[in-house]
């Protein structure tokens, strides 16, 4: 019997372990994910400014982005 609880103990044991890792894990993901979702949406609202401001300078920024040869 004390053989079986002590097996129970360390199952959970290791149990707790492997779950606390991989919340780590995916809480280390959400946060990555959330920086970039951050990163573009602080994008979009300046590329939205410039657009405001001045559209052309916009159209270089997009076309230059975009990868499109730039206008001679």
């Amino acid at each position: 019997m004390f053989r079986s609880i002590l097996g129970f103990a360390i199952f959970a044991a290791l149990a707790f372990v492997a779950l606390n890792i991989f919340f780590g894990l995916l809480a280390g993901f959400f946060g990555i994910a959330l920086w970039i979702l951050k990163l573009a949406a602080i994008g979009f609202i300046l590329y939205f400014a410039l657009r405001l401001v001045s559209p052309s300078t916009a159209d270089k920024i997009r076309d230059m982005i975009k990868g499109r040869p730039a206008d001679a």
